[in-house]
């Protein structure tokens, strides 16, 4: 066998990142021929689908500015200056993130973030009630709603921060955004710890004495038996089902509606479906 021609085993032994490096090669012209030959590549089984799916998320979040993939203004969960430990230890329990922007009056009035493990210290001496988060708010970092996602995600990674309060020209704050958001657009939804608990534990758990975090897949039979309510099952399978329903379209995170004596609030959704919600029971209500 000539030494100017590998083993065809050699061959199949490469990455597909060199692959693809021989095919691009001084052939590659444009972004739209780049895309010809991923797609090509896909087709002769050089590369699998997970891989071109990445390659085309990479190529989607070059083209990307911040705001078309920021969490809008109005979905935004923050966090008060004023607000004692146990109304913040309350927040950071039903929206199960990690981050928070701290505002003064609104939204517009950004002051700081807080990190939720750095609660934990001031949960040691017992006095929740009474103390207030401003002394451990950290600094926050503001892009302009026009930065580059990729120059973004580039920033991320060198700075070592994992969100940024997004503005619009005006200086007013439009959204937030952060590493996870970009990295989704790559690789597809990153489902976090609480989103991976929810197929371990129970479907509807007691977080306050008229609270309940209750799972949006929870059967109406399941919520009508625990609840003792008489929700019609004869339409919709699911209390997620139930809540669009009555809105009459998909609901944001934290979009409210009352059904008979309960008040209900959306936590978490996506663009297809609810996912999380948040029911407050009457008074009377003595379920545990």
């Amino acid at each position: 066998m000539s030494e100017d021609k590998p083993p065809s085993s050699q061959t199949t032994n490469k990455t597909w990142l060199e692959r693809i490096g021989q095919m691009f090669q001084g052939e590659v012209q444009s972004q739209e021929e780049l895309v010809e030959f991923i797609q090509d590549a896909g087709d002769r089984a050089l590369i699998d689908s997970y891989t071109q799916d990445m390659i085309h998320g990479v190529l989607n979040v070059s083209r990307k500015r911040v705001r078309d993939i920021m969490i809008p203004r109005s979905q935004m969960v923050v966090l008060e200056n004023n607000n004692t430990i146990a109304k913040t230890i309350e927040v950071i329990t039903q929206s199960s993130h990690s981050r928070f922007p701290v505002i003064s009056e609104d939204k517009d009035n950004v002051e700081g973030m807080l990190l939720a493990k750095d609660i934990i210290p001031l949960t040691l001496d017992g006095d929740i009630e009474n103390q207030v988060i401003t002394n451990i708010i950290r600094p926050c970092v503001i892009v302009p709603e026009s930065k580059k996602v990729d120059v973004l995600l580039r920033e991320f990674r060198a700075k070592r921060y994992h969100m940024a309060v997004v503005v619009d020209e005006y200086g007013g704050v439009s959204g937030l955004v952060t590493i996870e958001d970009i990295l989704e657009e790559i690789v597809g939804e990153i489902e976090d710890e609480s989103a991976i608990d929810e197929t371990i534990t129970e479907d509807i758990k007691k977080v306050g004495k008229q609270v309940y975090s209750i799972a949006a897949l929870t059967t109406l039979e399941d919520f009508n038996q625990y609840f003792d309510t008489k929700f019609d099952e004869s339409e919709v399978d699911t209390i997620g089902g139930l809540i669009t329903k009555e809105f009459g379209h998909l609901p944001s995170s934290g979009e409210e509606i009352q059904l008979m004596e309960y008040q209900f609030k959306v936590i978490k959704a996506d663009s297809r479906r609810l996912v999380q919600l948040q029911v407050k029971v009457p008074t009377t209500e003595s379920q545990t």
